[in-house]
């Protein structure tokens, strides 16, 4: 079957783990002509840069929010954005970046749009209103379910950070051969004195460390989920890497947010020298604004996976 992980194996084998942000400015596209059909001027620049740069990547991430601010003529060029990739290059995965996430029968209505009209290989979903209300994405066993984690964002902390009480028979068996204090030491959770006096009870672990466990062990059952997680954190990277080791990792924030690849890589590889996407936008897509930014962006994306296969 030609799911999700067999899609990215395939990628990874070629040594492509690039994932190109097609998230276009149209302040920043060279030659913009206010007068000019913004569908047409938005796919054509699109279309540069997917030629430029598919054969070195294993996803194009369209972003909606470049598409849906430009009206219906934004949605009619994501629309072909994606058509066209699925025509010329099928073997790309093309995450839709739309961040979704509501009731149910919401949802519904969100994966139809996705991957009925749109086409689309993956999502990214927000985890807020539990595993139960993403299952229209979740029951799709070919579909790939990019849940939001540890995102680049600073401010992302206020709530991802947060401690939370995590019963110790959710993760328990990962820790099998270390004391209590080992696992504390350790620095994979945050944890104090009454919590050392009751390991029976659980630990405290940051919010992001719990939508890990739970997307892994429970919301993976078709094989089809991953996690965003932020470059700009490589020490998350490295626990939720060690808590949900089997799924793939969609990792922004290297470039112009700051991450350095040789830390993300590092921290996200797995046991198979694999298991991540590091995605770059504008440092790719935007890297010039003459008119050879197809050239420019096709050479930042080899640099960027010369990088990380040097690292991996």
């Amino acid at each position: 079957m030609n799911t999700f992980y067999s899609r990215l194996d395939n990628q990874w084998g070629k040594g492509n783990f690039v994932c190109v942000g097609l998230d276009p400015v149209l302040g920043k596209i060279p030659g913009y002509n206010p007068n000019r059909s913004v569908e047409e001027f938005i796919f054509q620049f699109n279309r540069e840069i997917i030629d430029a740069t598919a054969d070195l990547v294993c996803a194009f991430k369209p972003n909606t929010a470049f598409y849906e601010g430009y009206g219906l003529e934004g949605l009619s060029a994501l629309y072909r954005t994606i058509t066209y990739i699925k025509m010329n290059y099928p073997g790309v995965i093309v995450i839709y970046d739309a961040k979704r996430g509501d009731i149910g029968n919401t949802n519904n209505g969100y994966a139809k749009a996705a991957f009925q009209y749109l086409k689309a290989d993956a999502i990214t979903v927000q985890p807020y209103f539990g595993g139960k209300s993403l299952e229209p994405f979740l029951e799709k066993a070919d579909i790939g379910v990019i849940v939001l984690d540890k995102t680049s964002n600073e401010e992302g902390g206020e709530f991802q950070d947060r401690l939370t009480l995590t019963p110790w028979k959710e993760f328990g068996d990962l820790m099998e051969g270390f004391s209590f204090d080992e696992i504390i030491a350790r620095g994979f959770y945050e944890g104090s004195d009454c919590w050392r006096d009751l390991p029976n009870l659980g630990v405290l672990m940051p919010l992001a460390h719990l939508v890990a466990l739970r997307v892994s062990r429970e919301w993976n059952y078709y094989d089809n989920c991953a996690l965003v997680v932020g470059a700009t954190y490589p020490e998350y990277i490295a626990k939720i890497r060690f808590l949900a080791s089997g799924l793939p990792l969609l990792i922004p924030g290297v470039g112009t947010q700051g991450g350095d690849v040789e830390k993300t890589v590092k921290a996200g590889v797995d046991k198979n020298c694999a298991g991540f996407i590091i995605n770059s936008s504008s440092g790719i897509i935007h890297a010039s604004s003459e008119p050879d930014f197809a050239q420019v962006a096709r050479q930042k994306t080899i640099e960027l996976s010369k990088s990380i296969n040097e690292f991996r």
